[in-house]
């Protein structure tokens, strides 16, 4: 049995028939299996399993049923399948597979065939084996799998010879802590591997990639962070990566992205540039022509798409349609898209969101409501459909520690919480300059700084 606990999500089921064919349901979503031979279906449901596995960089669960009964199986990421003890089997009944005797009597006439003879014999072609399949286990589950054998591949002559245009890299010397002091004082230190952590994160989220990407910040609680989350995960990229990041007030009901962010010279919302929308795609369109509906950050260098908080949501209600168009526009002029989303997740609106998202991201604290709020949205996001299964196995959760009061043991306890739910969990301290007013990254202290840098990391990791 695993020597690890496996959690239950995602559900993965499947079923075969004596003709071949099959079924994988992974979260509701149905894959149907089209093979020859219920070896063949095994071997193809597996596959894909196991694709399942290596996507969620663990093992996971499966219930198989068919003409051999039911199953609860174990599938790691290198193919390997073990049963679930932690489950009961139901073996199909064993009955007398042979055929019956047929108890007729031969004609007396019936004159049997000639043996072959030598010279036949010796010439015949010999039959061709088909791959025998894997032997059952003791118990008759014809499922267990060992991982395969690693095929040994060999490098080309082009490969094997090392170019003459190869450079070792050298590496920065130290510019923190006392080897950073040593090496200002001219003697050459290399960086600590807290430093070398830091200068990966800093070039994960200085990536620039080909097309724009969309990150949609969610929890279906108020008060979870969500807009902090926006701010300060823009403030990472836009600072590091340089221009081309917008943060969009997606809400209906009096979103606060514009209360926590810089006013620029005018006080234009989404609702102004909507009756723009085709004149901002045309070809004579400028990318300084955004300038009159969105708010530069002057400090943190990104841009800010507000919603109208002084309306009541009749007033400035937006359609998926409307959301269509403004994403249009915000994926031609930028090259990252962060939403900050209200809290209804029944919304039209909401929902169009989470079609155009690239990434999915998590807002909470360490509140239990707040946590089990964002737990239910990704489990909900699961049974939706494919897409937005994928988004709720890929998604970062950022747990803010918004509570002076709650201790960095809150915050362990919920971001353990949810390693089954998402890819990566991270943690932010609580900094009082994330409280209230306008949210500037270079107010942060420095280890506030480095949480949200990391938490930029986990989520370019993902892009």
């Amino acid at each position: 049995m695993s020597s690890i606990e496996v959690p239950t999500f995602p559900k993965i089921e499947a079923r075969t028939y004596a003709n071949g064919s099959g079924e994988v349901t992974i979260n509701g979503t149905s894959h149907p299996i089209e093979t020859t031979t219920l070896e063949d279906a095994r071997a193809a449901i597996l596959a894909r399993v196991a694709d399942t596995a290596t996507k969620m960089q663990r093992p996971v669960r499966v219930t198989t049923s068919g003409p051999d009964g039911e199953w609860p199986l174990i599938v790691h990421p290198d193919g390997s399948v073990e049963p679930d003890e932690s489950l009961p089997a139901r073996p199909a009944p064993i009955e007398d597979a042979a055929s019956p005797i047929d108890s007729t009597p031969a004609p007396i006439d019936q004159v049997p065939a000639p043996a072959p003879t030598p010279e036949a014999s010796t010439f015949a072609p010999a039959p061709e084996l088909p791959a025998a399949a894997p032997a059952p286990t003791p118990d008759g589950n014809a499922w267990v799998r060992q991982a395969p054998a690693p095929v040994t591949e060999y490098p080309s002559r082009r490969e094997a010879r090392q170019s003459f245009l190869t450079h070792e890299q050298m590496e920065e010397p130290a510019t923190q802590g006392w080897r950073g002091a040593l090496t200002r004082a001219g003697i050459r230190m290399s960086p600590s591997e807290s430093e070398r952590a830091e200068r990966s994160d800093v070039l994960a989220v200085s990536q620039h990639w080909p097309g724009p990407r969309t990150i949609a910040v969610v929890n279906g609680k108020g008060g979870a962070g969500k807009t902090p989350t926006t701010v300060l995960l823009a403030a990472v990229f836009a600072r590091h990566g340089g221009a081309g990041v917008l943060t969009w007030d997606n809400n209906q009901t009096r979103g606060t992205l514009g209360w926590r962010t810089e006013q620029g010279p005018h006080e234009a919302t989404l609702l102004d540039l909507l009756p723009q929308v085709d004149r901002l795609l045309s070809t004579g369109a400028q990318s300084a022509d955004l300038a009159h509906y969105v708010h530069h950050q002057t400090r943190d260098r990104f841009d800010v798409l507000r919603s109208k908080p002084m309306a009541l949501a009749h007033e400035q209600r937006v359609e998926p349609s409307d959301v269509d168009a403004i994403h249009a526009v915000a994926a031609k002029y930028y090259r990252l898209i962060f939403i900050d989303s209200g809290n209804d997740e029944s919304d039209p609106m909401w929902l169009r969101m989470i079609d155009h998202a690239d990434q999915l991201v998590v807002a909470t604290t360490t509140r239990d409501d707040h946590a089990e709020a964002g737990a239910l949205l990704l489990e909900a996001l699961a049974e939706r459909d494919a897409g937005s299964a994928e988004l709720a196995r890929d998604a970062v959760v950022i747990v803010n520690q918004a509570d002076p009061k709650s201790t960095a043991a809150d915050l362990a306890r919920v971001a353990d919480g949810y390693r089954s739910l998402a890819r990566e969990a991270v943690t932010v301290p609580h900094d009082p300059a994330m409280v209230d007013g306008v949210l500037r990254f270079g107010s942060l202290r420095p280890q506030t700084q480095r949480a949200w840098l990391a938490a930029g990391a986990a989520v370019a990791r993902g892009l």
